[in-house]
């Protein structure tokens, strides 16, 4: 059977992922047209995903899509934004089957059905290398409320929401032949905090999405605020699978999490447990910011390698 063509495509499997939004006229155009509400912003996130690097290659093609958009939703509740919509940028090679990017395309249709979220537009093209998506996010915030990376406070609290360590103890356990379901899916399928990330407008001095690593998240969001920080690593919430199958360092040092970060008041820390409970996601206290060389992280009760405070890809 003949591969459809790229505009066939286009037809087929990506248009009816705008759900009828008329910012992208119908997918026929070059642009999309975005009118930003009266006193909102809109957060634009860009995020990359290569089949190989990461993810192992064999994962469900529907899989693959909801990872590329969930990891860009994820940016967006850092920032304390709502998603509003995507652009989609796929590099194909020739040995990706259109049977293969029909279940793409459906995974990508289930998140946009889940998160009310209209595809805006995009572009598709060939590759010689590995099957690689694009994914540029927006969502908006009330004028001047986005949560940045910035503005985090000598004595706040370090908050973290949801468990740590399972995407990456989860992949070594896929690996080893020895993952649950459960391992399965929190590496291949992030839960993005969609839902909790807008309530922390007005109540975190600072946040960021936990995608390379804790430690190396907490030192970025650290360095740009001008601070430190200090840890309990016991403190750090771990599910009983993570336990079971790695060890705190790991749970520490790898990546993939997508659960946020965040520094707030100690004042805000009823404000922080009623968020939780509205938005059904679990935070937990895990240190406190302070002052010292900035973006240094102080791990209390665990001895971290040097070289192991998080993923980066060069």
């Amino acid at each position: 059977m003949a591969r459809r063509g790229e505009f066939e495509t286009i037809a087929a499997l990506f248009r009816p992922l705008t759900r009828g939004h008329r910012a992208a006229l119908n997918l026929v155009d070059d642009v999309a047209v975005l009118t930003p509400k009266p006193g909102k912003d809109l957060i634009v996130t860009a995020d990359q995903l290569v089949v190989g690097i990461h993810t192992l290659g064999d994962e469900p093609a529907a899989t693959v899509a909801q990872k590329a958009l969930r990891r860009n939703l994820s940016d967006l509740a850092a920032k304390g934004a709502a998603p509003l919509g995507y652009f989609l940028t796929i590099a194909r090679p020739k040995s990706i089957t259109d049977r293969w990017l029909e279940g793409f395309a459906k995974g990508l249709a289930a998140d946009g059905e889940f998160y009310r979220l209209p595809l805006l537009g995009g572009d598709t093209t060939a590759t010689t290398g590995p099957f690689s998506v694009s994914i540029t996010a927006i969502g908006e915030t009330p004028k001047g409320k986005m949560i940045p990376r910035s503005g985090a406070k000598q004595g706040d609290d370090i908050w973290v929401t949801g468990t740590i360590g399972d995407a990456a103890i989860g992949l070594d356990a896929i690996r080893a032949g020895k993952a649950d379901a459960y391992l399965k899916r929190r590496y291949r399928i992030p839960d993005p905090r969609v839902a909790f990330g807008p309530l922390l407008r007005g109540i975190a001095h600072a946040a960021i999405d936990v995608s390379d690593g804790l430690l190396a998240d907490l030192g970025h969001l650290c360095a740009a605020s001008g601070v430190s920080a200090s840890i309990d690593a016991n403190a750090v919430p771990r599910s009983a699978q993570a336990r079971k199958h790695g060890d705190l360092v790991r749970a520490l040092t790898g990546g993939d999490d997508y659960e946020i970060l965040f520094a707030a008041p100690k004042a805000a820390a009823a404000a922080i447990v009623q968020a939780s409970r509205r938005a059904n996601v679990a935070a937990t206290c895990i240190g406190t910011i302070a002052k010292g060389k900035r973006g240094t992280v102080r791990v209390v009760g665990a001895e971290i390698p040097q070289k192991r405070a998080g993923f980066t890809h060069f």
